[in-house]
C-alpha cells in the first residue's frame, strides 16, 4: 500500500477545489432514506454549511473519503479511537475472536476480564454492567439511583449532554434552578417533571436547590468535564461541593465518563480531580470502536440491580463479544505503553500552538483542554457554563472550520465539540493542524 499504509509519512492531499462530488451523491443518496442523510444530527454538517464528507476508510491518524481526500482525524469517531483508526494490535484480536461467533446473547469469560479490568483501573466501582450505548448506560444509572433512594428527582446542567434519554434530554428555564423542560418534540412534560436543570460550575444555584428540595433528590448527574458544549473543566470546588452535598443528603452523585472515561487518565477525570461518585458511566474508549456503554458503582448500590435486584435492565447486545474483545485490546495497550503520556504531550502541543496561532492572527478566542480534549472557542472571556458558550461566534467558527477542511484538517462539525487527539498521531500532524488553523484564522479575521 506504499505511503497508504503509513499515512503520517506524508501531508494530507485534498482536493484544491474544494470539491468532493462523489460525497455530495452519496449525501443525496442518503437524504432519500436517511432523515437528514445522517444517522446522528450533527453529522449533516448543519452548522457549518456545505455537506459532510463520506468517509472510506481511515488508518492511524488519518481517514480518507470516497472522493480520495485525506484528512488529519481531530474527531477520532467522537472520542472512542485512542489509539487512532485500525490499530493493529486491536485489529488482531478482532480478526481473531471473529472466528469465534458474532454474539452469543450467552455469558462469556471476555465480559468478565474486561470488568474486572475496568474495576480495577477505577476505584469508585466494585460491579459493572454492560450496556451498548452511552445512551442506554446513563438510563440505566438514573433508575438505578431512583430505584436505589426511593426518590424521583434528578439533577442534571444545562449543555451537559446524557444522551437522548427522555428525562434528561431538557433545556433549562429561566432562573438559576428551573424543573426542566423538554428540548426535543415526542417528550411529554410529565417525563421531565422530576428533572432539574442548573447552570455548570455554578455552586450557589447547587447549594439553594439542595436546601428546598434536597430531601427529593435520588442523583446528581454531571459530565465532570463537559465535552458537549465544548470543553469546559470544572471550576475549583465545583466537583468537590457535589461531592460533599450530596453525601450529606443521601443522594447519588453519577459521573456522566462515557467521553472522559479511560481518555483523560486510567482511572477516568475522577482519577484526574480526586472525586470518587457513586456511579460511572461509559463507553466509547472501552469498546475500541465498536458500540458499547457501561455503568457500575458500590457493590451495595449495583446489587439492587436484576436479576439480584429490583431495578430491571437487560439488552440483547450487551457484552457482544466482539466490543468486548476490542475495548480489551484497546485498553491494555493504553496501559501497557504508557499511552497518556504521550496524549498529554501531544495534546499539550495542539493547544499551544492553537492559541499562538489565534494570538498572530487577532481573532478573539477562549481555549480549553483537559487531557487529550481541547476546545477553542470563538470567543473572549472564561468560558464557564452553556451561557458562556452560547456567545461564542458560530459563524465565525463555520468559516474556520470550512478553511480547514479544504487544507486536510478533519475537526468536529460544531463550535460545541471537542477536538481529540490520539496516540497515532504524530508531531508532525499536530504541527500541520496548528499551520493550517493559522492559515485558516487569517483568513477570516
Amino acid at each position: 500500500m506504499g505511503d497508504e499504509a503509513n499515512p503520517q509519512t506524508h501531508s494530507p492531499h485534498v482536493n484544491p477545489s474544494g470539491t468532493r462530488p462523489r460525497s455530495h451523491a452519496a449525501f443525496h443518496q442518503a437524504l432519500q432514506v436517511i432523515p437528514g442523510g445522517v444517522n446522528s444530527p450533527v453529522r449533516a454538517y448543519g452548522s457549518v454549511g456545505g455537506q459532510p464528507p463520506f468517509i472510506t476508510r481511515g488508518a492511524g491518524g488519518h481517514i480518507w473519503d470516497v472522493d480520495g481526500n485525506e484528512y488529519i482525524d481531530h474527531v477520532c469517531s467522537w472520542g472512542p479511537l485512542i489509539l487512532g483508526h485500525v490499530d493493529p494490535d486491536v485489529r488482531a484480536a478482532v480478526e481473531a475472536a471473529l472466528h469465534n461467533g458474532f454474539s452469543f446473547g450467552a455469558p462469556t469469560e471476555q465480559e468478565t476480564v474486561l470488568a474486572r479490568l475496568i474495576v480495577d483501573a477505577v476505584p469508585s466501582i466494585e460491579k459493572i454492567r454492560l450496556v451498548s450505548s452511552g445512551t442506554e448506560a446513563t438510563m440505566s444509572a438514573i433508575r438505578l439511583a431512583r430505584g436505589y433512594t426511593q426518590r424521583d428527582t434528578v439533577v442534571k446542567f444545562e449543555g451537559c449532554y446524557h444522551g437522548h434519554v427522555d428525562a434528561l434530554l431538557v433545556d433549562a428555564g429561566s432562573g438559576a434552578a428551573t424543573l426542566g423542560r423538554p428540548s426535543s418534540a415526542g417528550i411529554p412534560q410529565d417525563f421531565v417533571e422530576h428533572t432539574a436543570v442548573l447552570p455548570y460550575n455554578d455552586v450557589d444555584a447547587l447549594e439553594s436547590l439542595f436546601e428546598t428540595r434536597g430531601e427529593n433528590i435520588a442523583c446528581v448527574i454531571v459530565e465532570p468535564v463537559a465535552g458537549n458544549m465544548g470543553v469546559i473543566p470544572p471550576t475549583d470546588g465545583f466537583l468537590q461541593r457535589l461531592r460533599s452535598l450530596t453525601h450529606e443528603y443521601s443522594s447519588l452523585l453519577v459521573f456522566d465518563e462515557v467521553i472522559t472515561g479511560f481518555r483523560l487518565a486510567r482511572g477516568g477525570a475522577q482519577e484526574r480531580f480526586g472525586i470518587r461518585p457513586d456511579l460511572t458511566t461509559l463507553g466509547k474508549t472501552i469498546g475500541g470502536g465498536f458500540p458499547v456503554g457501561a455503568y457500575g458503582g458500590t457493590a451495595e448500590i449495583m446489587d439492587h440491580v436484576a436479576p439480584d435486584g429490583e431495578v430491571y435492565q437487560a439488552g440483547t447486545l450487551s457484552g457482544n463479544p466482539i466490543a468486548v474483545t476490542a475495548g480489551l485490546a484497546t485498553l491494555k495497550k493504553l496501559f501497557e505503553t504508557d499511552g497518556y503520556s504521550r496524549l498529554e504531550s501531544l495534546a499539550e502541543r495542539l493547544a499551544t500552538g492553537l492559541k499562538k496561532a489565534a494570538e498572530h492572527s487577532g481573532v478573539a478566542t477562549t481555549h480549553a483542554r483537559v487531557g487529550s480534549m481541547l476546545c477553542m472557542f470563538f470567543s473572549s472571556g472564561p468560558v464557564n457554563n452553556f451561557a458562556d458558550a452560547s456567545r461564542s461566534d458560530t459563524g465565525r467558527f463555520e468559516r474556520y472550520h470550512q478553511g480547514m477542511l479544504k487544507r486536510g484538517i478533519y475537526l468536529a462539525p460544531s463550535q460545541f465539540e471537542a477536538t481529540f487527539v490520539s496516540t497515532a498521531h504524530t508531531e508532525e500532524d499536530i504541527d500541520r493542524t496548528i499551520q493550517a488553523a493559522e492559515e485558516s484564522l487569517k483568513e477570516i479575521r
